[in-house]
């Protein structure tokens, strides 16, 4: 018998998690693109609020240390490969039982946080600062 996977995609900012979950006794495994590290999620993720953050659609639903993650994740920084992951957890979570779609909905796990970056504009050094004005 083959064990089911699920996927499903998280984004952040600049980053994409793709979370493959399954039944399992909580294994995590994070692996950054373009480099083969495979590393374990407590080497990858050192910020306790990083990892807190990581962990709350589990802990909402009462699945934690019951599955195990594979996460393939790309682009932005740390906190938002956290974030990535989350929404990715999120989504995964959702396939893999849909009565816990209400809980995390209402908890606003499952909405993409769409927050980037402003693009800079021409004639100015930033998104919204000006050049010094000069009367005279």
């Amino acid at each position: 018998m083959t064990e089911k996977r699920f996927y499903a995609t998280g984004k952040r900012k600049s980053a994409i998690a793709r979370v493959y979950m399954k039944e399992g006794t909580g294994v995590w495994q994070v692996n950054k693109r373009n480099l083969v590290n495979k590393r374990n999620f407590d080497d990858y993720f050192t910020r306790e609020s990083l990892k807190m953050i990581i962990q709350q659609p589990l802990e909402m639903t009462g699945k934690k240390g019951l599955l195990d993650f594979y996460i393939n994740v790309d682009g932005g920084g740390i906190a938002g490969q956290a974030g990535a992951i989350k929404h990715g957890i999120s989504k995964a979570l959702v396939e893999y039982d849909a009565d816990l779609r209400m809980a995390l909905k209402k908890a606003g796990f499952l909405t993409r946080d769409s927050r980037i970056k402003e693009r800079k504009k021409y004639g100015q050094p930033g998104a919204r600062k000006r050049f010094q004005f000069s009367k005279r």
